[in-house]
């Protein structure tokens, strides 16, 4: 067979979108692999054909014709667009920038600063965000090319503008989305109310905070970093700034862990107002990838933890298809009675669903943990434990756990050590956490497709920011193969062929067994590259795999998104390549220790790298920085760890961008008796980095003829916009590159969605007898298309119906928590009010519940009523009450008329009088109003003896709330004590009932489904019953904070143990 290369097999339209190259670089642009043959599908309303083909030949006339119909089709398209007509809008204010600008670069350093105090000067006069955006934007223009050498192109204002208004700005990767974001945290950190700019990990936000951050910090602002494994006072210390940045995990469970604090001094969030404006990277991820888990922090529950290894080895004797029916699209499983049978026979029980011996629960999991929890895929084993592997990023995330008993089921299943199960202390989705910011933003490479759910969900429209060079990377048509070896061994021929050229790869891959199973055959073929997936051994390194996949002959096969966040510039990034020479000149110098992670052998994926000319003079500085650190790691005695050592070079190379020559040498000249070493590696860095960007330069010019890098995604996700981002990683910044999608009917989207795969695969059958051969074309592009908007439809659907559910628990957790915090913040004089409004509100609830207002009193159920409202008061009541006849009271309520009423000290002739507490101004007030409200609220139904009704929640609610105050007064403690005691109490019982309502709510959501075989709607009786449950909720924690408190006070001994238990 010849050599022809793919692309030469393709839709002949696609060279119809190629615009004229010189000779070399239409060469290189068209050279993807060798390929033996193609099956080409072609559809018109007239025709359809199948050809074998290995040249296709258009005329001129026809090729001419078609070219500038589709030019002319895709300019009247973009003319039209909503989106066009914004963006012209916004390029007003980039005219108001740019005519800001000369005035604003005359200014020196000191004036520049000073702006921001005279924007907020002029803010507090009554001015507006809008009356100094422009300007404030070209502050930030300035400051930026000042301190980041990097001036904000016009279409970067337009971002910022964006960003400032509300909605999600779409700009393409490699436009700097990063620096766009400084301009809407700057014009919104002068109202003073904190602003967060949100990332999707630990190590962005730490980048873009050191970086980013030397723009805000010169203009005067403060700005703080959010990290896992700060301590509270840290986090309470950077919430504070000005700015702040974070991940969307850490900015979650720090509102959750605030929501169950103690106390105030445990709080770390700016309180009473925590949320003002945010800022959301990569929001896709973040709303709709990741929307579909909620936030847990959990408690432990270790019952139970003997049946789970018991139910996986009867999952093992189960068979799939006989014994139990299997659902890809939703990952469910069911028994059949086979299944049902067999599973009772092995347990040794007479029902699966016993409510004594409950073992359905168990099965179900460990069927689940065998048919869709895969070693590899969905998490990775390490030292001894299952550890998620996250499917979008490929990231290992250590402190997520899988709730309901799934994570449990997969220890068992790998025999690991089971680890206690879990209960939900608190919870909330991202959506519901971003909905609490009064203004939101966000900004990603790829969120137009999903612009009806943002629109839907949270009012936010997206905006396609143009680029600021036209994108020239063209995206080769999907091939479609019947069966995965031979879609792997295509991918494997195309690698192979672009290697030889010396093009850089990035091939994505949707696990980590995939990624692994391509290294295995490109390692046969002796083609040098790297991997990047979720082991230890390939993420550590994940910064520098990056850097590297824009070099020639770069090979790099990742999962998913690993890596996302930091571009692939070709020929390399300068910046990490000269961090990576440093580090290797240094690290063996100041510390002794190893990495403490498995570190694959380099040399395979560096033989072939071009190695880096470093000049004379750096290494003439890397000598000398290399006699400091060896001394400083020897003769000083600096035991320093290997991470110590790396952040130490990390701190280094900060200095470096934050300083000038000038000031290096400076410090190296004052502290030259001391050793600087902190300056000298920071002076050596700039040197190695100019070495390093000419040597990027130049060898990224011979990538960009040889057409850039060139991205094989190896299946199509359930969403479109999941392979833009994919695409998005070639083609930055109107650089060349391609793209290429294989997928196989076998893959696992297929499966999933029951995609008939069958008339593929016989008709290729038909035609040859190579089952691996790839086919292509119109055809196949609208299959495929259609199947993943049903995909994403489906998932919308989910993602919708979850919204739906959790704005019930929405409404409902946001009065918990606002209460909790009013508890937690309020005055000694709040909390005391909580408490005697809670005694009134559980006194109208007893008598409420034993009255009725059209009823003369003797149809009353007034023993009852007695009982429960001694059994309220235990002791402090008993005395008082126990010698109480029904017939008394009966007596007292037939003759109000009888009545002389003293708001301050009512009480019926034949009952006891309550304690005289209501002395003072203060105290007699809050009867009244207490009074008030009885007379004018709607909770007593109209009738005949409502009047009657009211007198008796006054008598007995002042009875209680007078006993109690006098209990406390004689108790003998001090004001600030007792009210510690009664915020203790109320956020307690608050934290324990709101615990067993967040169980009951998820126990709710499964069960409602089944409501729908009797044509009820699950979300309506979701809503019906949740709220049935939280006004139970109330009434529970009022009583119990209620009963408490007069057990406490009226023996403290005695009621120790339940306060503290």
């Amino acid at each position: 067979m010849g050599t022809t290369p793919a692309l030469l097999c393709v839709n002949p339209a696609f060279f119809l979108t190629l615009k004229p190259q010189p000779p070399s670089q239409r060469t290189a642009l068209l050279s993807t692999k060798p390929l033996t043959s193609v099956f080409r599908f072609y559809s018109s309303p007239s025709f359809y054909s199948l050809q074998r083909c290995r040249f296709c030949h258009i005329t001129p006339v026809a090729a001419s014709v078609k070219e500038n119909l589709g030019v002319v089709q895709k300019t009247l398209s973009e003319f039209t667009s909503l989106n066009n007509w914004v963006v012209r809008d916004y390029y007003r204010l980039v005219r108001d920038v740019n005519a800001f600008e000369p005035r604003i670069q005359n200014l020196p350093d000191e004036q520049l600063t000073a702006k921001t105090a005279e924007f907020k000067r002029r803010l507090r006069r009554g001015e507006t965000l809008a009356d100094i955006q422009a300007e404030a934007f070209a502050v930030v223009r300035e400051a930026a090319r000042r301190k980041l050498g990097m001036r904000h192109f016009d279409v970067q204002i337009i971002g910022g503008a964006v960003l400032h208004d509300g909605s999600i700005a779409e700009m393409k990767t490699g436009e700097g989305k990063t620096l766009v974001s400084t301009l809407a945290a700057y014009l919104n950190a002068l109202t003073g109310e904190g602003v967060h700019v949100v990332t999707v990990n630990d190590y962005l936000a730490q980048r873009d905070a050191e970086w980013m951050g030397r723009v805000h910090r010169f203009l005067g602002l403060s700005v703080g970093l959010i990290q896992r494994g700060m301590t509270a006072k840290e986090r309470r210390s950077n919430y504070q700034c000005d700015i702040t940045y974070t991940n969307n995990s850490e900015l979650g469970f720090d509102y959750l862990r605030d929501n169950l604090a103690a106390n105030s001094e445990e709080l770390v969030m700016r309180w009473p107002k925590p949320f003002h404006f945010a800022i959301v990277d990569e929001v896709d991820s973040v709303l709709i990838d990741e929307g579909r888990n909620p936030l847990l922090i959990s408690g432990e529950a270790s019952e139970d933890a003997a049946r789970y290894p018991v139910a996986a080895k009867v999952a093992e004797l189960l068979v799939r298809d006989i014994h139990y029916k299997v659902e890809l699209k939703d990952n469910s499983v069911e028994l059949t009675e086979e299944g049902i049978a067999l599973a009772e026979m092995a347990l040794e029980t007479d029902d699966l669903w016993d409510e004594n011996d409950p073992w359905a629960r168990f099965v179900m999991n460990a069927l689940k943990a065998k048919e869709f929890y895969r070693q590899d895929v969905q998490y990775i084993v390490r030292n001894g434990k299952a550890l998620i592997i996250n499917e979008l990023t490929g990231r290992v995330e250590e402190k997520r756990r899988w709730s309901d008993g799934i994570h449990q089921a997969v220890e068992a299943k790998e025999g690991l050590k089971i680890q206690a199960d879990s209960i939900v202390v608190a919870q909330i989705t991202y959506q519901s956490l971003f909905k609490l910011y009064p203004k939101l933003s966000g900004m990603t490479g790829t969120a137009k497709t999903e612009e009806k759910e943002f629109l839907k969900m949270f009012q936010m429209p997206v905006i396609e920011v143009p680029t600021n060079l036209p994108n020239i990377r063209i995206d080769l048509p999907i091939q479609a193969f019947a069966t995965a070896r031979g879609k792997w061994e295509y991918v494997r021929q195309e690698v192979e062929y672009m290697f030889r050229l010396g093009r850089p790869v990035l091939v994505g891959t949707t696990s980590v067994e995939n990624s692994e199973y391509l290294s295995h055959l490109l390692k046969q073929r002796r083609i040098p590259h790297n991997v990047l997936n979720a082991r230890p051994k390939y993420a550590a390194r994940e910064a520098e795999i990056v850097a590297q996949a824009g070099r020639k002959y770069a090979i790099t096969i990742s999962t998913n998104m690993a890596g996302r966040g930091t571009d692939i510039i070709l020929g390399g990034n300068p910046k990490m390549l000269a961090k990576e020479i440093i580090e290797d000149s240094l690290l063996s110098f100041l510390t002794r220790e190893a990495p403490d992670f498995e570190v694959d052998d380099k040399a395979i994926s560096q033989k072939v790298l071009s190695k880096i000319k470093v000049g004379s003079s750096s290494l003439a500085l890397l000598a000398k920085a290399a006699l400091m650190a060896k001394y400083v790691g020897k003769s000083e005695g600096k035991n320093w760890t290997y991470q110590k050592a790396k952040s130490m070079i990390s701190e280094s190379v900060e200095m470096s961008q934050s300083k000038d020559l000038e000031e290096l040498q400076r410090l190296i000249d004052e502290q030259s008796e001391m050793y600087p070493l902190g300056p000298t590696i920071a002076l050596t860095y700039l040197s190695v980095l100019k070495d390093c960007e000419v040597h990027c330069f130049n060898e990224g010019s011979e990538v960009k003829k040889l057409g850039g890098l060139h991205v094989i995604g190896t299946s199509l996700h359930e969403s479109r916009r999941i392979d833009n981002q994919l695409r998005g990683r070639a083609g930055r910044q109107g650089d060349p590159g391609s793209t290429r999608f294989m997928v196989s009917l076998q893959d696992e989207m297929f499966q999933k969605f029951n995609f008939d795969t069958e008339w593929a695969v016989k008709l290729i059958s038909k035609i040859t007898d190579d089952e691996d051969t790839p086919i292509e074309g119109d055809v196949i592009l609208k299959q495929l298309l259609a199947l993943q908007i049903n995909a994403e439809k489906y998932f919308f659907g989910i993602r919708k119906s979850l919204v739906e559910f959790d704005e019930v628990l929405e409404v409902q957790r946001k009065h918990v928590y606002d209460l909790r915090q009013l508890i937690l913040t309020g005055d000694n004089e709040s909390c005391s009010q909580h408490i005697l409004q809670y005694m009134q509100a559980v006194v109208d609830e007893i008598v409420f519940g034993n009255v009725d207002p059209l009823k003369h009193p003797r149809h009353w159920s007034l023993d009852k009523l007695l009982k429960e409202f001694i059994t309220i008061g235990g002791k402090l009541l008993h005395g008082s009450f126990s010698g109480i006849s029904e017939e008394a009271l009966l007596k007292s309520l037939a003759q109000p008329h009888e009545l002389t009423i003293d708001i301050n000290n009512f009480y019926f002739p034949n009952l006891p009088k309550p304690p005289n507490s209501f002395r003072g101004i203060r105290k007699k007030s809050s009867s009244l109003k207490r009074w008030l409200a009885i007379c004018s609220d709607d909770l007593t139904k109209e009738g005949r003896y409502k009047a009657n009704i009211n007198l008796l929640r006054k008598y007995l609610g002042d009875f209680l709330i007078a006993s109690y105050l006098d209990v406390v007064q004689e108790s003998g403690y001090d004001d600030v004590y007792v009210r510690e005691i009664e915020r203790a109490v109320l956020v307690k019982t608050l934290d324990c009932f709101w615990r067993d309502h967040l169980v009951n709510m998820n126990r709710l959501s499964s069960a409602v489904n089944v409501r729908s075989f009797g044509h009820r709607n699950p979300l309506e009786e979701y809503k019906i019953d949740g709220c049935r449950f939280f006004i139970s909720m109330l009434s529970a924690t009022r009583r119990l904070t209620v009963e408490t408190l007069l057990l406490y006070w009226s023996s403290p001994m005695e009621s120790q143990e339940l306060f503290t238990s």
